[in-house]
């Protein structure tokens, strides 16, 4: 046939066509070229990520740091687990036998293996296998914390070329080759070594590296590191490329605290527990009891200590403060504050009146402001009258009659007290609080402290500055106390209270030193050595003798505060003490709030705390005696009260022997001021 000619007409359209497909591809290959210039990066992020989820992707978590004490007892540390991974879809593969029949080979053995090797639990294994929602996932974690022990186990399982597997028979082998779809998840777990050992001061994780109590919280942000990642994609050779990121672990801390401190705080507070128990309050010892063992040389705390104890490896437990039947009734928010209250350190969190453990401090202010002078004596007659209010001292219907500067701490008389405050005058009393940093918080390296509640200068009228010079009338914590207290014994240095002495890296150098820190000094040298002898008075035959341990100079102060209101007769009873009398080592500070006993008014039962403490402390710290002979005499003109006690009395009875400052009657013969209580109050 002849051929078909192209006329004019029709070479015209495929000239048209030719250069139409010939400008879409010009076209196409602009907008390519402007494509990846401006979005090229963003789109191979893209499609890396999209082979990455296709190849591996995963995080390898950083090592949270370790806590330690001074001497290198780890008190939390972070142990390697896993997590068992199945992929379900792997081990659905089906395949098709000889006889051309589809068969699952891997579900049966995998399943032997997490069950028989892991202990899971098989029905659950299956119905993740064969779930509409699971049975194509490939991430299905079965179990959490699995040990690298029972790691090892599983994969040694699996091993069937290894001399323990060497016995088994072919059919076995094949079995343990076709578990498939299994894998392990590395992860850390926070575990605490001491169980409820310092649990105050060490704190707890949530979930391994978030916290809020304690050093754990405090120093969160040094402990926790940085996660690293493992990724693999395809190259363009369709060649799998794999990129590691190593983790960088957290920096280790290491406290002040002695562990060994830990234990001989606890042992006592554990003998008065003991003692305690069964009294009118029923089985609880006291409301709380706190305990801080400080060196007042460099404000490092070496113990503290309250009687709430919780395992920091189950700090949610509340078995051993409710039982079963409370806490099935606890709504979430009634848990959570139950759980606080466990969890909040006494001696840093809670504000209290402190008592005569104050009245050190208003001999110093007006030593150093010069109100009276050290020779000075003032007359009690078991009473002091303040605006027409009658403040009773704790010997009235008594009296101490005339006693030396020296003998109104020893004798720890309110009376004498009072008069003392006068002439320092309320400008000059607020003033001197505000050096010794009473109601303020100290800034000890822990979460949660409280500051607490002054008078101001206007508020504080003749009644409340009466009541202030005895540690009633305002609130204070325990760890202000102890600080102020330190800086009075010290030479008249107040130092910053802490618990942190340095950072070191995951190969233990160190990296930051937490020095001591100077803040201010409170007074003088002259007034520093005066106090310190007038305390040795208070161990010596006044009102703290029953904490005195033989053989060593000491000097201390016992409190005894009434709580408000006034009329329940609830008193919370301290003492504070520290060894050698002319160069202090160590201070230690007990506080028993409510003890169980038809009197509490008694400050023997802080004392004898503070004794079993001196006396197992002392000599660990290698602080030996330096008394020869007797001990110093009783001050001239003292009463006998607080004389030496070797047995608590019995609880529910009333004790023999009221060593008691504020005593048992209230504090006015009339009632306390009405700006009192409503500072109070408040």
């Amino acid at each position: 046939m002849p051929g078909r000619r192209i006329n004019g007409k029709m070479s015209k359209k495929l000239v048209g066509l030719f250069l139409a497909v010939i400008l879409a591809l010009v076209a196409l290959a602009v907008r390519i070229t402007y494509i990846n210039a401006t979005s090229g990066a963003q789109y191979e992020r893209i499609v890396l990520s999209q082979t990455q989820q296709q190849y591996e992707n995963r995080v390898i978590p950083f090592k949270r740091g370790d806590i330690l004490d001074r001497n290198g007892t780890i008190l939390a540390t972070s142990e390697r687990v896993y997590s068992v991974i199945l992929d379900c879809k792997v081990t659905n593969t089906v395949s098709t036998d000889a006889a051309g029949n589809e068969v699952q080979n891997y579900v049966e053995p995998t399943i032997d293996a997490l069950v028989n090797v892991l202990g899971l639990d098989e029905e659950d294994i299956r119905g993740r296998l064969t779930s509409e929602d699971t049975k194509d996932s490939q991430y299905q974690v079965l179990k959490t914390g699995i040990s690298i022990d029972e790691r090892q186990a599983f994969e040694d399982y699996l091993d069937t070329e290894s001399e323990e597997n060497a016995d088994l028979s072919d059919e076995e082998k094949e079995a343990r080759g076709n578990v498939r779809g299994v894998w392990f998840e590395e992860n850390y777990e926070r575990v605490y070594p001491m169980n409820s050992q310092a649990c105050d001061l060490i704190g707890f994780t949530y979930d391994g590296t978030t916290a809020d109590w304690g050093i754990e919280g405090y120093y969160s942000s040094l402990l926790n590191g940085v996660d690293g990642r493992q990724y693999g994609y395809y190259n363009e050779d369709s060649d799998v490329e794999q990129n590691i990121v190593e983790p960088v672990d957290g920096k280790n801390v290491v406290s002040t605290i002695d562990i060994n401190i830990q234990q001989i705080i606890r042992t006592a507070i554990e003998n008065y527990n003991g003692r305690m128990a069964g009294g009118p309050n029923g089985e609880d010892s006291a409301e709380n009891v706190g305990v801080i063992v400080m060196d007042p040389d460099t404000g490092e705390i070496l113990g503290m200590d309250s009687s709430d104890w919780y395992d920091l490896n189950n700090p949610r437990d509340l078995t051993a403060f409710y039982t079963e039947e409370e806490i099935a009734a606890m709504d979430n928010e009634t848990m959570l504050d139950n759980l606080n209250s466990i969890w909040r350190n006494f001696c840093i969190s809670d504000t209290y009146e402190p008592g005569s453990t104050f009245k050190p401090l208003t001999v110093a202010a007006a030593l150093e402001s010069g109100s009276i002078s050290q020779n000075d004596s003032f007359y009690c007659e078991g009473y002091y009258t303040v605006s027409g209010q009658m403040i009773r001292c704790a010997v009235y219907p008594g009296a101490h009659y005339e006693l030396s500067v020296a003998q109104a701490l020893a004798q720890s008389c309110n009376a004498c007290l009072m008069q003392i405050g006068e002439q320092i005058g309320i400008s000059d009393f607020v003033r001197y609080q505000k050096i010794f940093n009473s109601g303020s918080k100290t800034g000890i390296d822990l979460p949660g402290e409280s500051s607490g509640v002054l008078f101001t200068e206007d508020e504080m009228g003749p009644v409340e500055l009466a009541t202030s010079t005895f540690g009633q009338g305002f609130n204070c914590t325990m760890i202000q106390e102890a600080a102020a207290f330190c800086s009075l014994i010290n030479g008249g240095y107040y130092y910053t209270p802490h618990v942190v002495s340095a950072v070191t890296d995951s190969s233990g150098s160190v990296v930051q030193t937490m020095d001591s820190m100077l803040k201010s000094q409170t007074v003088s040298q002259e007034t520093s050595d005066f106090i310190r002898e007038a305390l040795a008075g208070s161990v010596n035959g006044g009102s703290g003798s029953s904490a005195k341990v033989e053989g060593y100079s000491m000097g201390g102060k016992t409190g005894t505060a009434q709580k408000f209101p006034r009329s329940e007769g609830k008193y919370l009873v301290s003492f504070i003490g520290f060894a050698p009398l002319d160069d202090p080592e160590v201070v230690v500070y007990v506080v028993v709030d409510e003890p169980n006993a038809a009197n509490q008014a008694d400050s023997t039962y802080a004392q004898l705390i503070a004794k079993e403490i001196f006396t197992e402390l002392l000599p660990y710290l290698n602080i030996y005696p330096d008394e020869t002979g007797d001990a110093e005499e009783t001050p001239a003109g003292a009463a006998e009260q607080g004389a030496d006690n070797e047995n608590l009395p019995a609880p529910a009875e009333t004790p023999e022997d009221e060593s008691v400052e504020n005593g048992g009657n209230s504090l006015l013969d009339e009632g306390i001021s009405n700006s009192e209580q409503e500072l109070l109050e408040e």
